[in-house]
């Protein structure tokens, strides 16, 4: 078997968390996969994952290998790219990252039209509410949500958003409007476990800040739902300003507290920085941010 396809199997093996999985993601039969990372250990003669009839994690050795895998074949990517023409032309695999909703809201659309202006760039699109580790996991491009502290990478900003605090008019007609973050300790709460900058409710008045640990009588792992209940005139919730803009406007949910709200979140397309970045990942980055620039809901 080719070392490049054995050094492929081993990757999807790590960060499948398994054989089976690994041979689902590639396609490919479990006896192939098992027969490549048995191949890699005997050749280099050490073991590389530890197995158990419950769980499989990688040897340090592991870890080192899976790190060089990754550098090695980015390396031969780049040299048959830039031996393609691709640093002129846009062409080739093209992965990107944002926040699931924003995703779907605003990438998803943009990566039609990109397509079909550029047909020769295959996309890839990670809709995760994690922070990826871009060089890690093979990412061209990022959508980041917030301040950033990668030197590494060249950032483009496209707008800035709200942390907010809604309810449904006719909750907060119910209990009464909260007049000051302490007064949320007398609501209903229902947090979403998907992003980490919505766990701890920081405000800010008479530019001192004030923090408000939330007790939410109901937690989530999506935003969606989070926003769904409280639409349906549960409780208070609280989330990025773009996620609600269609449901204030439409008066399904109100803003409250906002004299107490922190500094709006800036929005940044990033990108590693390298002495010649590919045309795809150029091109794709000045289209995404031009569409991003236009949209209202992005621009406080």
């Amino acid at each position: 078997m080719d070392r490049f396809y054995e050094m492929q199997i081993f990757i999807a093996v790590a960060e499948a968390d398994g054989f089976a999985a690994a041979a689902r993601r590639l396609n490919i039969s479990p006896p192939t996969v098992t027969r490549a990372v048995a191949s890699i250990e005997e050749r280099i003669g050490t073991q590389l994952l530890s197995r158990s009839t419950r769980s499989m994690r990688l040897s340090e050795a592991g870890l080192h290998y899976l790190e060089d895998c990754r550098r090695i074949l980015s390396e031969v990517e780049q040299a048959e790219e830039a031996a393609a023409g691709s640093y002129s032309v846009p062409c080739g695999n093209l992965t990107l990252t944002a926040p699931v909703i924003f995703g779907e809201m605003f990438v998803a659309p943009t990566l039609v039209e990109y397509m079909d202006r550029f047909p020769a760039v295959t996309l890839n699109a990670m809709l995760v509410d994690r922070v990826v580790n871009m060089s890690e996991e093979g990412v061209d491009v990022g959508i980041r949500i917030g301040h950033l502290h990668d030197a590494t990478q060249v950032s483009v900003k496209v707008g800035e958003v709200s942390l907010v605090v809604c309810a449904s008019p006719q909750y907060l007609d119910r209990v009464g409007r909260p007049q000051h973050p302490d007064d949320l300790a007398n609501c209903n709460l229902v947090s979403s476990s998907a992003s980490h900058l919505l766990r701890d409710w920081q405000f800010v008045y008479d530019d001192k800040p004030l923090n408000f640990r939330p007790v939410p009588q109901l937690i989530v792992t999506d935003n969606k739902a989070a926003i769904n209940v409280a639409c349906l005139g549960w409780g208070v919730t609280r989330v990025l300003s773009y996620q609600v803009d269609h449901f204030i406007k439409n008066h399904n949910l109100e803003v409250v507290l906002r004299d107490f709200q922190p500094a709006p979140l800036p929005i940044h397309i990033v990108y590693q920085k390298t002495a010649r970045v590919p045309a795809k990942t150029l091109t794709f980055v000045n289209f995404l941010a031009d569409r991003l620039l236009g949209n209202p809901s992005l621009q406080l």
